[in-house]
Protein backbone atom coordinates (compact mmCIF):
# COMPACT_ATOMS: atom_id res chain seq x y z
CA UNK A 1 0.00 0.00 0.00
CA UNK A 2 1.23 3.50 -0.88
CA UNK A 3 -0.09 6.60 0.92
CA UNK A 4 0.90 9.76 -0.99
CA UNK A 5 0.16 13.23 0.41
CA UNK A 6 -1.77 15.80 -1.55
CA UNK A 7 0.38 18.51 -3.08
CA UNK A 8 0.80 21.22 -0.45
CA UNK A 9 -0.56 19.16 2.44
CA UNK A 10 1.21 17.21 5.20
CA UNK A 11 4.69 16.13 4.15
CA UNK A 12 3.93 17.48 0.69
CA UNK A 13 3.62 21.11 1.76
CA UNK A 14 6.73 22.29 -0.08
CA UNK A 15 7.24 19.95 -3.00
CA UNK A 16 5.31 17.85 -5.45
CA UNK A 17 6.45 14.79 -7.36
CA UNK A 18 6.06 15.67 -11.00
CA UNK A 19 5.28 13.12 -13.68
CA UNK A 20 8.94 12.95 -14.73
CA UNK A 21 9.88 11.96 -11.14
CA UNK A 22 11.49 15.29 -10.18
CA UNK A 23 10.48 17.24 -7.07
CA UNK A 24 9.49 20.78 -7.97
CA UNK A 25 8.44 23.75 -5.86
CA UNK A 26 4.72 24.37 -5.60
CA UNK A 27 3.57 27.68 -7.03
CA UNK A 28 1.31 29.14 -4.39
CA UNK A 29 -2.31 28.34 -5.11
CA UNK A 30 -1.50 26.48 -8.35
CA UNK A 31 -3.05 23.11 -7.50
CA UNK A 32 -5.88 21.23 -9.15
CA UNK A 33 -7.22 17.71 -9.56
CA UNK A 34 -5.15 17.07 -12.67
CA UNK A 35 -1.96 17.87 -10.74
CA UNK A 36 -3.10 15.64 -7.88
CA UNK A 37 -3.95 12.89 -10.36
CA UNK A 38 -0.58 13.16 -12.07
CA UNK A 39 1.16 12.70 -8.74
CA UNK A 40 -0.86 9.56 -8.03
CA UNK A 41 0.12 8.35 -11.50
CA UNK A 42 3.78 9.09 -10.82
CA UNK A 43 3.76 7.17 -7.53
CA UNK A 44 1.90 4.24 -9.11
CA UNK A 45 4.28 3.97 -12.04
CA UNK A 46 7.35 4.40 -9.82
CA UNK A 47 6.08 1.54 -7.64
CA UNK A 48 5.94 -0.80 -10.62
CA UNK A 49 2.36 -1.79 -9.75
CA UNK A 50 0.50 -3.19 -12.74
CA UNK A 51 -2.96 -3.43 -11.17
CA UNK A 52 -4.12 -0.99 -8.49
CA UNK A 53 -7.18 0.01 -6.51
CA UNK A 54 -7.21 3.72 -5.73
CA UNK A 55 -8.64 4.89 -2.40
CA UNK A 56 -9.49 8.53 -1.72
CA UNK A 57 -10.91 10.20 1.39
CA UNK A 58 -12.96 13.42 1.19
CA UNK A 59 -11.40 15.58 -1.55
CA UNK A 60 -9.44 12.51 -2.58
CA UNK A 61 -12.69 11.22 -4.03
CA UNK A 62 -12.33 13.77 -6.82
CA UNK A 63 -8.68 12.88 -7.36
CA UNK A 64 -8.94 9.12 -7.82
CA UNK A 65 -11.13 9.21 -10.96
CA UNK A 66 -8.73 11.78 -12.42
CA UNK A 67 -5.82 9.44 -11.74
CA UNK A 68 -7.80 6.48 -13.10
CA UNK A 69 -8.42 8.36 -16.33
CA UNK A 70 -4.65 8.76 -16.69
CA UNK A 71 -4.02 5.06 -16.06
CA UNK A 72 -6.86 3.11 -17.70
CA UNK A 73 -4.76 -0.07 -18.00
CA UNK A 74 -3.68 -0.11 -14.34
CA UNK A 75 -6.65 0.97 -12.21
CA UNK A 76 -9.15 -1.83 -11.53
CA UNK A 77 -11.36 -0.12 -8.96
CA UNK A 78 -12.03 3.04 -6.95
CA UNK A 79 -12.90 3.27 -3.28
CA UNK A 80 -14.17 6.54 -1.83
CA UNK A 81 -13.98 7.18 1.91
CA UNK A 82 -16.93 9.36 2.94
CA UNK A 83 -17.02 10.88 -0.51
CA UNK A 84 -18.66 10.36 -3.91
CA UNK A 85 -22.11 10.16 -2.30
CA UNK A 86 -23.83 12.19 -5.00
CA UNK A 87 -21.69 13.06 -8.02
CA UNK A 88 -24.59 14.89 -9.69
CA UNK A 89 -25.18 17.21 -6.73
CA UNK A 90 -26.39 20.48 -8.32
CA UNK A 91 -23.91 22.88 -6.72
CA UNK A 92 -24.51 26.50 -7.70
CA UNK A 93 -21.90 29.24 -7.95
CA UNK A 94 -23.73 31.03 -5.13
CA UNK A 95 -23.42 28.00 -2.87
CA UNK A 96 -19.75 27.66 -3.72
CA UNK A 97 -19.03 31.32 -2.96
CA UNK A 98 -20.93 31.09 0.34
CA UNK A 99 -18.91 28.03 1.31
CA UNK A 100 -15.55 29.58 0.44
CA UNK A 101 -16.16 33.05 1.92
CA UNK A 102 -15.44 32.20 5.62
CA UNK A 103 -12.26 30.37 4.57
CA UNK A 104 -11.05 33.35 2.57
CA UNK A 105 -11.78 35.73 5.44
CA UNK A 106 -9.82 33.77 8.06
CA UNK A 107 -8.73 30.31 6.97
CA UNK A 108 -7.80 28.99 10.42
CA UNK A 109 -11.08 29.98 12.06
CA UNK A 110 -13.19 29.24 8.98
CA UNK A 111 -11.71 25.79 8.42
CA UNK A 112 -12.21 24.80 12.06
CA UNK A 113 -15.88 25.78 11.80
CA UNK A 114 -16.19 23.95 8.48
CA UNK A 115 -14.63 20.72 9.74
CA UNK A 116 -16.39 20.85 13.12
CA UNK A 117 -19.69 20.04 11.40
CA UNK A 118 -18.20 16.82 9.98
CA UNK A 119 -17.12 15.40 13.36
CA UNK A 120 -19.45 13.41 15.58
CA UNK A 121 -20.35 14.81 18.99
CA UNK A 122 -19.24 11.44 20.39
CA UNK A 123 -15.68 11.74 19.09
CA UNK A 124 -12.96 11.75 21.73
CA UNK A 125 -12.20 15.41 22.60
CA UNK A 126 -8.44 14.99 22.16
CA UNK A 127 -8.90 13.39 18.74
CA UNK A 128 -11.38 16.12 17.78
CA UNK A 129 -8.90 18.87 18.66
CA UNK A 130 -6.06 17.12 16.84
CA UNK A 131 -8.17 16.87 13.68
CA UNK A 132 -9.26 20.51 13.85
CA UNK A 133 -5.73 21.77 14.52
CA UNK A 134 -4.23 19.64 11.76
CA UNK A 135 -6.73 20.58 9.07
CA UNK A 136 -6.73 24.29 9.93
CA UNK A 137 -2.91 24.31 9.67
CA UNK A 138 -2.95 23.67 5.91
CA UNK A 139 -1.45 26.45 3.73
CA UNK A 140 -4.50 28.67 3.02
CA UNK A 141 -3.72 29.38 -0.65
CA UNK A 142 -3.20 25.71 -1.46
CA UNK A 143 -6.22 24.52 0.52
CA UNK A 144 -8.53 27.16 -0.96
CA UNK A 145 -7.37 26.35 -4.47
CA UNK A 146 -7.99 22.64 -3.93
CA UNK A 147 -11.43 23.14 -2.36
CA UNK A 148 -12.55 25.57 -5.05
CA UNK A 149 -11.34 23.19 -7.78
CA UNK A 150 -13.18 20.22 -6.31
CA UNK A 151 -16.47 21.96 -5.61
CA UNK A 152 -16.52 23.81 -8.94
CA UNK A 153 -16.66 20.41 -10.65
CA UNK A 154 -20.10 19.94 -9.14
CA UNK A 155 -21.17 23.29 -10.55
CA UNK A 156 -19.93 22.41 -14.05
CA UNK A 157 -21.02 18.76 -14.04
CA UNK A 158 -17.46 17.47 -14.43
CA UNK A 159 -17.73 15.59 -11.12
CA UNK A 160 -20.16 13.22 -12.85
CA UNK A 161 -18.90 13.45 -16.42
CA UNK A 162 -15.44 12.09 -15.61
CA UNK A 163 -16.98 8.73 -14.68
CA UNK A 164 -18.40 8.32 -18.16
CA UNK A 165 -14.85 7.52 -19.29
CA UNK A 166 -14.23 4.85 -16.64
CA UNK A 167 -15.32 1.21 -16.83
CA UNK A 168 -14.40 0.14 -13.32
CA UNK A 169 -16.38 -0.46 -10.10
CA UNK A 170 -16.76 2.33 -7.55
CA UNK A 171 -17.57 1.72 -3.89
CA UNK A 172 -17.69 4.16 -1.02
CA UNK A 173 -17.21 3.39 2.68
CA UNK A 174 -18.94 6.19 4.54
CA UNK A 175 -20.53 7.51 7.66
CA UNK A 176 -24.20 8.43 7.76
CA UNK A 177 -23.94 12.22 7.85
CA UNK A 178 -24.96 12.40 4.18
CA UNK A 179 -27.12 10.08 2.09
CA UNK A 180 -25.70 8.25 -0.91
CA UNK A 181 -27.61 8.84 -4.15
CA UNK A 182 -27.48 5.36 -5.68
CA UNK A 183 -29.74 6.19 -8.62
CA UNK A 184 -27.76 9.20 -9.86
CA UNK A 185 -24.37 7.62 -9.22
CA UNK A 186 -25.28 4.45 -11.09
CA UNK A 187 -26.43 6.58 -14.01
CA UNK A 188 -22.86 7.84 -14.52
CA UNK A 189 -20.66 5.12 -13.02
CA UNK A 190 -19.95 1.66 -14.44
CA UNK A 191 -21.15 0.34 -11.07
CA UNK A 192 -21.64 1.90 -7.64
CA UNK A 193 -22.24 0.59 -4.15
CA UNK A 194 -21.75 1.82 -0.60
CA UNK A 195 -21.08 0.48 2.86
CA UNK A 196 -22.54 2.85 5.46
CA UNK A 197 -21.32 2.78 9.05
CA UNK A 198 -24.12 3.85 11.36
CA UNK A 199 -23.31 6.84 13.60
CA UNK A 200 -19.92 7.31 11.91
CA UNK A 201 -18.72 10.72 10.77
CA UNK A 202 -16.44 12.12 8.06
CA UNK A 203 -13.27 10.95 9.85
CA UNK A 204 -14.55 7.40 10.36
CA UNK A 205 -11.14 5.83 9.74
CA UNK A 206 -9.87 7.64 12.85
CA UNK A 207 -12.94 7.59 15.07
CA UNK A 208 -14.06 4.03 14.18
CA UNK A 209 -10.85 2.33 12.99
CA UNK A 210 -11.87 -1.29 13.62
CA UNK A 211 -15.25 -0.98 11.89
CA UNK A 212 -13.67 1.02 9.10
CA UNK A 213 -10.85 -1.46 8.48
CA UNK A 214 -13.30 -4.35 8.37
CA UNK A 215 -15.48 -2.54 5.82
CA UNK A 216 -12.49 -1.50 3.70
CA UNK A 217 -11.11 -5.05 3.64
CA UNK A 218 -14.53 -6.31 2.55
CA UNK A 219 -14.68 -3.82 -0.33
CA UNK A 220 -11.15 -4.59 -1.52
CA UNK A 221 -11.89 -8.32 -1.44
CA UNK A 222 -15.11 -7.79 -3.43
CA UNK A 223 -13.33 -5.79 -6.15
CA UNK A 224 -10.53 -8.35 -6.41
CA UNK A 225 -12.97 -11.26 -6.67
CA UNK A 226 -14.85 -9.46 -9.48
CA UNK A 227 -11.53 -8.96 -11.25
CA UNK A 228 -10.88 -12.71 -11.18
CA UNK A 229 -14.38 -13.66 -12.43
Amino acid sequence: MFLPFFIGFGAGQKFRLSIDRHCVDIEEGMVNNLAFGEDVQAVTEASGSRRVILIGHSMGGSVIPEAARLMPDRVVGLIGIDTLEDIEYPMTREELEKMIAPLEKDFRIGSRQFVQEMISANTDPQLREWILADMSAAPPAVALSAIAEMMSQYATGEAANIFNELRIPVVTVKGDLWLANYVKNRRDMFSFDAIVLKDADHLLMMDRPDDFNHALEKVIDTILRKLMD
